[in-house]
């Protein structure tokens, strides 16, 4: 590899960046949008909570248009000025021209993330900040804006006008977060969800920001970028064999053969990985997402499907709601652990009268009053925090008062999750040891079995 030439090529589009005030214009605005999210949209002072989650829950919005207004101008620039065609003279492979066209772009996005460092820093100085969730946080920041970048890279490439590549490659970004986002999923089945929720490029950010680092996400992204770069050098190549149709047509069945095995090598390594569960890491400080051997045991001796729902209300006891995030991300474990026999599922049923009333009239559950003290008022709020745990005709409700418990120090109120995993793991015992399927019970019996139906045809509906 040409690492001098590359390094040349950096140095030439990182002096083309700042020597304009185009870079310091991109950084600007990003910064300042980071900022107005962070502290106004999401309210960080009344949250009263030391994390950055609101930070990481902005960036892949921000980067899709960040990363977007960085590659526009990268090929289509080269190609309006007349310079694409010297640069495919010069003596570098046309990967390597993508390569370094890409570490331009990728130095400064890492620059962008750098300067948001304050905030965790800051925070860090006002609260006890688990520092596991701002690492995977900004690796899994680092993984999207590469994607983005190698597929802003192949649009700029397909065009010389800059306004163009910005729209396509924000349009396709922005496609690619929103296939696995809940907005989407919730209007499909559990199964074509968790398909799309594999393709999302948000979905997966959401699995890293959290503070676990799992090989599959990682070797998602990484898949993306090199199939993306890999079709950026083709796009390249072309035009550079438009000037040599002669060698141009003995180059082109080769390159097309190089695209397509980059992109099952793509498609293979993610269905291979897919039901590897195992290969993670958790870099939160106690461990949050690490479930035990004794609920990965329990979950695997699951013969039928469990479902585990989760009804929070959107407005509820402030102190409640800083706890919701967190069990939805534990509650994620036991779905990856389940192998496919766990299903999800979160609502509001606050919102939707007619599951508010299923709920109620099957298992009970009921919004409870909570009561919300602001600055100049004082109000009753009902809403709901229960975990619904059902298998088969069995079922256990888990309310606030089963999750969390109060702890009073002088004139503060700390409200805590108890032991999460005990609690969910010791309902599902219950529920799969008080459930037992017709075919279970009738393979556990060796002697025969008389069945006699008692029926009235004549006072039965027709069906």
């Amino acid at each position: 590899m040409n690492t001098a030439g590359i390094r040349t090529i950096v140095r030439k589009e990182l002096r083309s960046y700042f020597l304009s005030p185009v870079a310091l214009i991109f950084l600007a605005v990003f910064l300042v949008a980071v900022l107005v999210d962070f502290f106004f949209l999401s309210a960080f002072f009344s949250r009263n909570l030391a994390d950055v989650r609101p930070l990481f829950a902005s960036l892949p919005f921000l980067l899709i248009f960040l990363v977007s207004a960085v590659t526009m101008r990268q090929w289509s620039e080269e190609q309006k000025m007349g310079t694409l065609e010297v640069l495919l003279t010069l003596p570098l492979k046309t990967s390597h021209l993508v390569l370094s066209k890409f570490a331009a772009g990728m130095v400064l996005v890492a620059l962008a993330l750098a300067f948001t460092l304050a905030l965790p820093i800051t925070v860090a100085q006002l609260g006890d900040l688990d520092m596991g969730p701002v690492v995977g946080g900004y690796v899994a920041a680092l993984l999207l804006a590469s994607t983005y970048m190698a597929i802003g890279l192949c649009v700029s490439a397909k065009t010389d006008n800059q306004i163009v590549a910005l729209m396509v490659t924000a349009t396709i970004c922005a496609v690619m977060y929103a296939l696995g986002a809940d907005a989407v999923t919730k209007f499909v089945g559990n199964e074509t969800g968790e398909f799309l929720r594999s393709l999302g490029t948000g979905s997966r950010f959401s699995s890293i920001e959290r503070g676990v680092l799992d090989l599959r996400d990682l070797l998602y992204y990484g898949s993306l970028t090199v199939f993306f770069l890999v079709l950026n050098t083709y796009f390249l190549e072309t035009k550079r064999m438009e000037k040599q149709p002669a060698e141009g047509d003995s180059r082109r069945g080769g390159l097309l053969v190089t695209i397509a095995l980059a992109g099952l090598n793509a498609v293979a390594v993610n269905i291979w990985l897919a039901p590897v569960t195992s290969a993670r890491v958790d870099l939160t400080a106690d461990g949050e997402y690490s479930i035990s051997e004794v609920t990965e045991g329990v979950l695997a001796e699951l013969d039928e499907p469990l479902i585990i729902a989760g009804y929070f209300s959107e407005r509820t006891h402030p102190k409640l709601a800083e706890l919701v995030p967190r069990i939805r991300d534990f509650l994620r474990e036991y779905e990856i652990r389940g192998s496919g026999n766990v299903n999800l599922v979160f609502a509001n049923p606050a919102t939707d009268e007619e599951l508010e009333r299923e709920i109620q009239e099957q298992y009970g559950i009921k919004s409870f009053p909570f009561q919300v003290t602001g600055r100049h008022e004082q109000a009753v709020v009902n809403s709901f925090f229960h975990v619904l745990i059902k298998y088969g005709d069995e079922f256990e409700v888990l309310s606030f008062m089963d999750l969390v418990e109060v702890h009073t120090e002088e004139s503060n109120i700390q409200v805590r999750l108890r032991n999460l995993e005990y609690d969910v793991t010791r309902s599902i015992k219950r529920v799969t040891e008080g459930f037992q399927s017709i075919e279970a019970a009738l393979a556990a019996n060796d002697q025969s079995v008389k069945v006699t139906a008692y029926i009235s045809p004549a006072s039965l509906p027709p069906e």
